[in-house]
C-alpha cells in the first residue's frame, strides 16, 4: 500500500466518504485516509480509536488498509471486525472512545463502499468538517509511529443493552424480518430470539452480494418479498433493515408500506405523555401529517435538514426525547443512548404492540392524510447538482413563494409542498411532493420536475 497522491475529491461527501470500489475508492485510498485520520486525531491529543466494518465484499480489504494507515501514525486501534454500524456506535459509548471509523456504504449498491467517521465526542463528521479533512489529507503532513491493535468483541455487551432496555407485554406478536442479507444478519437472530415474539426470517444469511434485493428498506419496491411473507404467515407486521443495520422499514399486517414519518407518529403517540420535553425532530422530507400530529398532541415539532450526521447531532444537542428522518434513521433518547439502530426501532414497535390489541394500521387511525410521492431521484453530477438547486431557488423567489432553505429548498403552499435538494450520498438530485388532493399533487409535481429537467441538461 502507498499514499494516494491524486485522491478522488468527489468521494468526500456531505455525511461521509463514499464511492465505487475499486474505481473511486481502493486500498491505497483507504490507507491514505487512515494516515490522515490517525494524524488528525493525534493532533487533537487522542491516542486510540475504534474501527469496524460491514459485510460488503470489499469491506475486509478496505478495513485492513485503513487499519494499517492508522497504526502507522502511532494511534492504537480497538478493532471490532465485522459488525453493524449501531454496534460500532455502542462500542464508542461503552468504551468512552469517541474517535473512530466504520467501513460501510450503508444502503448504497453492493459495489459502493465508504467510511463514516468521528474525530471526537461531537459525533460523525459532516459538511465542512469533511472538506477540511480532505484538505488536511492533501497536505500530506502525516504523523509516524507504531500503534497497537486490540480486539474487542462487542456482541455480549450489545445484547445486554437491549435486554435491559425493553419490557414486553402479554401479547405475543408475530413478525416477519428481512435484513436483506445485510450486516444486521450477523446479530439479528441472537437478538430477536431474546424476546417473547414469534419471528419468521427471510434473506437472513449474511451475503455482501445482496442477492435478493437492494439493501434499502425505505424504498417500497425493495419490500415486496417481505409483504408477501407477511400475508402468507398472517403476521402482525414486517420489518426490513438496510445494509449496515442502522435503518428500518415497516410493513403493516395488511402488507401496507408504512413510511418512517408514520412510524414516528405511532412512537410519538406512545411516548408523549411519558417524556418531560414534548419536542420532536423530523427532516424536510417528512409529510405534513407528522407535524400536524405533533401539534394535535400538544407537542412541538422541529423541522431540520436531512442527513443522519446532522439529525442525530441535533436531537442530542437539543436534548430531545425522540427524532428521525424519512430515510429510516430514528433516534430514541427516552430510555436508549440516542444512536440509530434499525433493530432497536423494530423492537420498540414490537414492544408497543405487545401491550395493545390494536394492529399497526389501527395505530395510525385519525392522522391527517395527504397525497404524496415517494422520494424521486434525478441523476445529476456532483459538480452540477448544487447549482441546479440554486436555480430552482431563484425561480421560487421570483414567484414569491414561501420556502424553507435549511436543506435544498422546500416550497410551502397552503395546500401542499415541494422539496428539491442535492443528495449528499450520490450524484443525484432528490425531490418529493405532497398536497391535499391528487390533482393538486400532480400540478406541484409537474411544475418542479419540469424545472429540474430544464436545468439538469
Amino acid at each position: 500500500m502507498k499514499i494516494k497522491e491524486n485522491i478522488n475529491q468527489n468521494i468526500f461527501r456531505g455525511y461521509d466518504i463514499r464511492g465505487v470500489y475499486p474505481m473511486e475508492l481502493d486500498e491505497d485510498t483507504a490507507y491514505t485516509v487512515g494516515l490522515g485520520f490517525g494524524s488528525h486525531i493525534k493532533n487533537l491529543g487522542k491516542t486510540k480509536c475504534i474501527i469496524g466494518h460491514d459485510n460488503r465484499l470489499s469491506s475486509p480489504v478496505l478495513f485492513e488498509a485503513l487499519k494499517r494507515g492508522i497504526l502507522d501514525t502511532g494511534i492504537d486501534i480497538i478493532s471490532l471486525g465485522l459488525c453493524t454500524t449501531p454496534m460500532y456506535y455502542y462500542a464508542c459509548i461503552k468504551l468512552k472512545v469517541f474517535s473512530g471509523i466504520m467501513v460501510t456504504a450503508s444502503h448504497n449498491p453492493k459495489d459502493d463502499n465508504g467510511f463514516k467517521f468521528a474525530f471526537d465526542e461531537s459525533g460523525n463528521c459532516k459538511g465542512q468538517e469533511i472538506q477540511d479533512f480532505l484538505a488536511f489529507i492533501k497536505k500530506g503532513e502525516f504523523a509516524t509511529g507504531n500503534g497497537m491493535e486490540e480486539v474487542y468483541h462487542i456482541e455480549k455487551d450489545y445484547l445486554n443493552l437491549f435486554k435491559e432496555n425493553l419490557d414486553f407485554g402479554s401479547r405475543r406478536v408475530k413478525v416477519v424480518v428481512d435484513p436483506g442479507n445485510g450486516t444486521a444478519s450477523v446479530i439479528l437472530k441472537k437478538l430477536y430470539d431474546l424476546f417473547p415474539i414469534d419471528v419468521v426470517y427471510i434473506n437472513a444469511e449474511s451475503d455482501g452480494h445482496f442477492p435478493n434485493h437492494h439493501p434499502d428498506p425505505c424504498v417500497e419496491e425493495n419490500l415486496q418479498q417481505l409483504k408477501e411473507k407477511v400475508i402468507e404467515e398472517g403476521a402482525d407486521l414486517g420489518l426490513g433493515f438496510d445494509g449496515d443495520g442502522d435503518r428500518m422499514g415497516l410493513v403493516s399486517n395488511t402488507a401496507k408500506f408504512i413510511p418512517t414519518d408514520q412510524y414516528m407518529i405511532i412512537i410519538i403517540r406512545d411516548i408523549i405523555d411519558k417524556v418531560a420535553k414534548k419536542e420532536f425532530l423530523y427532516d424536510v422530507k417528512c409529510s405534513k401529517s407528522l407535524s400536524d400530529e405533533i401539534e394535535k398532541l400538544g407537542g412541538r415539532g422541529l423541522c431540520y435538514r436531512t442527513g443522519n450526521s446532522y439529525t442525530k447531532a441535533k436531537v442530542r444537542d437539543e436534548d430531545l426525547p425522540f427524532g428521525g428522518e424519512l430515510s429510516g434513521h430514528v433516534y430514541f433518547r427516552d430510555r436508549w443512548p440516542g444512536f440509530d439502530s434499525g433493530l432497536y426501532a423494530g423492537l420498540r414497535i414490537l414492544e408497543l404492540l405487545s401491550k395493545t390489541e390494536k394492529t399497526v394500521d389501527e395505530l395510525l387511525t385519525g392522522i391527517n392524510e395527504y397525497c404524496s410521492t415517494p422520494e424521486i431521484k434525478f441523476k445529476s453530477s456532483d459538480d452540477q447538482k448544487f447549482a441546479i438547486v440554486e436555480q430552482v431557488k431563484e425561480y421560487v423567489k421570483q414567484k414569491q413563494y414561501e420556502f424553507l432553505d435549511i436543506d435544498g429548498i422546500r416550497v410551502l403552499f397552503e395546500d401542499g409542498w415541494a422539496l428539491v435538494r442535492a443528495s449528499n450520498t450520490g450524484p443525484n438530485l432528490t425531490a418529493r411532493f405532497e398536497a391535499k388532493t391528487k390533482e393538486r399533487l400532480e400540478q406541484i409535481e409537474k411544475e418542479f420536475t419540469s424545472l429540474i429537467e430544464k436545468f439538469n441538461q
